[in-house]
């Protein structure tokens, strides 16, 4: 089959990113639902052992089918190497990135947590650079210096009410460690993609994850698995948005664009997470939206749609010259 029509376009990429970031701005929220009836390590283990049992039958529906086309179990890895990658990749990556999460926005505010979040970017584009050898051309820094501003803009309001003194310290290093996770396993994780498709190791490191994390859930917070029956619906909502979108879909749609796109362009789009969070915020709290808001949220997209559209034609016109 023709390289065109197994590489899905810039255009497919870029709407996959735009709608997990959308799904990702409402962690924080659903993080602050749940936290009355459940703690912060079921609040990681029940979406993410969940989130397992979904990818099951995809994983083995996608085995099938490299069963049938005789695609290589490991393309060059060797199973200890594959097996240290993923291991890597939970705790370096998944670990921190959503342990941590819970824990530092228990601790400190939605709002830190969200500002905080606007590092995910830069982070991801150091580490891409670093494990991936990924360059960042004069398009890719200024894409950033625009959706940087956007989100300054954005933000203003928010800017103004967010704590970051002492009492939230505690809370706030957690959110910028899971934000380093995160940045690691977006990046490095394209080293597991070059044996496994999206779907296979995000199965994996999930699994990995619920199997190391059972023993804790069970003995230091078995109420909240005992008080299920008596979830409100505000916890039930939050854990069902954690799983169907936050820790499932979301990372799925990441993943799938990720394979066809640089770790340093999807990290770009993160910064849509901040633009997203605004809304999200004036549906749940209450909050008003802006003109500037308004202003920043167009600013962001514009510098989305450069990363997409310009890097995509400079790689075009340098692999057909």
């Amino acid at each position: 089959m023709p390289d065109s029509l197994e590489k899905p376009s810039a255009l497919i990429s870029w709407s996959l990113l735009f709608a997990c970031n959308l799904m990702w701005a409402l962690q924080f929220t659903c993080i602050k639902l749940v936290q009355d009836q459940v703690g912060p390590l079921a609040t990681v283990w029940i979406p993410t052992t969940l989130s397992v049992f979904m990818l099951l039958p995809i994983v083995r529906a996608e085995r099938r089918h490299a069963h049938a086309t005789m695609r290589p179990p490991l393309r060059g890895f060797s199973k200890l190497g594959l097996l240290k990658t993923y291991l890597l990749l939970v705790f370096l990556g998944v670990v921190p990135g959503q342990l941590l999460m819970t824990f530092g926005t228990r601790l400190s505010l939605a709002s830190n947590s969200a500002m905080i979040s606007l590092a995910l970017p830069v982070t991801t584009a150091l580490f891409a650079v670093l494990f991936l050898k990924e360059r960042m051309t004069s398009t890719r820094w200024i894409s950033f210096g625009l959706a940087l501003g956007g989100v300054v803009l954005a933000s203003g309001g928010t800017l103004r009410q967010v704590r970051l003194d002492r009492s939230q310290l505690l809370g706030n290093l957690l959110v910028f460690m899971a934000i380093l996770g995160s940045s690691f396993y977006n990046s490095y994780g394209k080293k597991a993609l070059e044996v496994h498709t999206p779907i296979e190791m995000l199965f994996w490191t999930y699994l990995l994850l619920s199997i190391c994390m059972a023993p804790f859930v069970f003995v230091l917070e078995a109420g909240s698995l005992l008080r299920v029956t008596h979830f409100t619906w505000h916890t039930c909502a939050g854990l069902g948005s954690l799983t169907i979108f936050h820790t499932f879909l979301a990372m799925v749609l990441f993943l799938k664009a990720l394979k066809h796109l640089d770790a340093i362009q999807a990290a770009l789009s993160n910064y849509l997470i901040a633009l997203f969070g605004i809304p999200i915020a004036a549906l749940w709290l209450g909050e008003r939206l802006t003109t500037a808001a308004i202003a920043g949220g167009i600013l962001i997209l514009g510098s989305t749609v450069l990363m997409a559209f310009l890097d995509h034609a400079r790689e075009n016109a340098v692999s057909h010259s």
